[in-house]
């Protein structure tokens, strides 16, 4: 699979972000964390933002993500609020 087959669907903290995939694997959808800044320092130098982490899903499962990640959204204003 290449790069190009993923969507990035949701960015935030790396704790909402691991919220989220938990809530996508028990509807079935596989996610990736992408975490720039973790990356680059285990690689050696910096890059990214602390609090800035992707959270990507394959293209073919957007339709049933969806509801999930708009449910998420929804739900983190409320808990900000």
């Amino acid at each position: 699979m290449s790069e190009q087959e993923f969507e990035t669907v949701y960015s935030g903290t790396e704790v909402r972000v691991i919220l989220l995939k938990g809530l996508l694997a028990e509807a079935g959808v596989d996610a990736m964390v992408q975490n720039d800044y973790q990356a680059g320092i285990t690689a050696g130098f910096g890059g990214g933002t602390p609090n800035t982490v992707r959270l990507k899903i394959h293209q073919d499962d957007l339709a049933k993500a969806k509801p999930v990640i708009e449910d998420f959204i929804n739900n983190q204003q409320t808990d900000d609020a």
